[in-house]
């Protein structure tokens, strides 16, 4: 248990390295003042390179993957031990809390569950095809991973899958729903309604439903924000 409990929290450290900020630092540009405004690999593919963006990506992509491969873990510790990474993406310590949207690292626990564990792999095979699928068909990727996250848990339990593993990936999804539902307040969203704001963060992860605005939003300073 000890050791269990440790893991949980090596695995959030790991998730708080905040390698897309970091990237970006590296070529002069603060991702919490440029795009989308969000640290995450999303804004920096927009804002520095395809190039970089795919390293940071990998990166990500291994966190949760990595912190999983402890053994004399069930699918079921594996997985919190894997979802505590992904908190750390979304609210790393290192960043004053300000992190990503945690996809490639969940994604990244999704693939390997099933390698590890005499688990179903039709749970990860069709949650990454919504993604796909409904990514190429919305040429977006933030409503296609709303849903891919909420299929895991019903999936999994329609595989007949353990107790534990399916309220973890329920965890995974509420994850996400929380971060997109408490994201920074943008001045761009000033004049709409909670229930429409609220809405927008949770089915297309923005503020206001002009996606083109969005990317490219101009950082406003805090005192100009309070006049």
């Amino acid at each position: 248990m000890t050791t269990w409990i440790i893991l949980i929290v090596v695995s959030y450290l790991v998730g708080s390295i905040p390698s897309s900020y970091l990237a970006a630092k590296s070529r002069g540009i603060d991702l919490r003042k440029n795009g989308t405004q969000q640290v995450g690999g999303g804004n920096l593919w927009r804002t520095t390179s395809r190039k970089l963006g795919l390293m940071v990506g990998i990166f990500d992509f291994l966190k949760g993957m990595v912190m999983v491969l402890r053994l004399g873990l069930d699918a079921g510790q594996q997985l919190v031990v894997g979802l505590a990474a992904v908190v750390g993406h979304n609210w790393p310590v290192f960043l004053r809390f300000h992190g990503g949207r945690g996809a490639a690292t969940s994604l990244g626990i999704v693939i390997i569950m099933p390698i590890l564990n005499d688990l179903s792999p039709w749970p990860s095979v069709i949650g990454i095809g919504i993604v796909v699928f409904v990514t190429l068909i919305l040429r977006s990727s933030a409503l296609p991973v709303l849903f891919a996250a909420a299929s895991m848990s019903l999936t999994t339990w329609f595989f007949n899958e353990k107790l534990a593993v399916i309220l973890a990936y329920l965890a995974m999804f509420l994850i996400l729903v929380l971060k997109r539902l408490t994201a920074q307040p943008a001045t761009e969203a000033s004049n709409i309604g909670m229930g429409h704001l609220l809405l927008n963060r949770l089915l297309f992860d923005r503020d206001i439903g002009d996606r083109t605005a969005w990317v490219h939003r101009k950082h406003v300073p805090k005192k100009e924000k309070k006049e």
